[in-house]
Parts: C-alpha cells; structure tokens; sequence
C-alpha cells in the first residue's frame, strides 16, 4: 500500500550489526523495506525474514540491487550488534540490522505508523509485542508506504519490480 504523500523519517543515529553509527540518512539511495522485530522473536520475526529472503530469490537481479532489508531492533537490551549479525546471517548477509535506545527506536517506529509494546525486561525470557508490517523506504529517505503482513510472496513478486522502478 502506498501512501498518498511520503513521510519524512526523524533524524536518528542507530548503530547497524557490524558496531558502526548509521544515521537514517544513510538509507538513501535504495529502496528499503524495513521491518522492526528482535533475534530472540520465536515466530513472527523468523517466517517474515525467510519470506523476504524467497522473495528476493525470485525477482530480477536489478530489482533485488535497488533494494535492501533492515530489521530494527525492538528489543536492543539483548539485540547487541553481535547478537545482531549472527542473527540476520541465517537468513540473508546483506540484511542490514540496527538498534538504538528503545525510546529512539519507538520515535522511528511510530514516525512509520508500525508501532510496538517495549518490554518487561526485568522477567527473563520476555517476549515484545510487535507487528509483521513492513515500512517501505523510497531512496530519498522518506516513508512511501506498507508491506501488511502476513505477506504474500507470489503477490510481492509480481508487485515490487513495479514499484521500485521508482525514484
């Protein structure tokens, strides 16, 4: 679903899996699903990963260079960008993971309307009440729209070399 008119992202510093400082800036450039989830998420997050992987199996090399995949952490107390990497490398390598303090990344998520419910973290094993959604970045940096979950491969197939034919 595409927004009628593109939102602006806030102006965040977040640190990506490898340690290093990103600004939401740096996400210009390509288009950018970005889905915001955490590495010990034991269903939603897993299954939608491994969708986008599918899916980019199966769209053309040039789409798949115009586009990449962002998980933001929900849960940076035990997302640390090691945790992070080792994580996104089951799934996809060039998954770009980030993480901030939770109150930076609530701004973003609340910034692309896929909102969530910070944890209880003083209770070992606590889960984080979070949405499928993804967010889709267009390349000059601002919200373009929705991906709503669950999600569709054979629809986002067909679908997504249309749109990010796009500037």
């Amino acid at each position: 679903m595409l927004l009628p008119k593109s939102r602006p992202l806030p102006a965040l510093s977040m640190s990506d899996q490898n340690g290093a400082a990103v600004a939401l800036d740096d996400l210009k450039g390509k288009w950018t699903l970005m889905f915001f989830g955490y590495t010990f998420c034991p269903d939603i997050c897993p299954t939608t990963l491994a969708q986008i992987k599918q899916i980019r199996t199966e769209l053309p090399e040039k789409v798949v260079e115009r586009m990449r995949v962002v998980l933001v952490s929900v849960d940076p107390d035990r997302d640390t960008p090691q945790q992070l990497k080792q994580y996104l490398g089951y799934f996809d390598k060039q998954y770009i993971g980030l993480t901030a303090p939770v109150a930076d990344i609530q701004k973003l998520a609340n910034a692309v309307s896929i909102p969530f419910i910070p944890a209880d973290t003083s209770k070992a094993n606590y889960f984080v009440d979070h949405s499928g959604n993804l967010a889709l970045i267009g390349p000059d940096g601002t919200q373009r729209g929705f991906i709503r979950a669950p999600l569709n491969n054979q629809k986002l197939v067909k679908q997504l070399p249309r749109l990010l034919e796009r500037d």
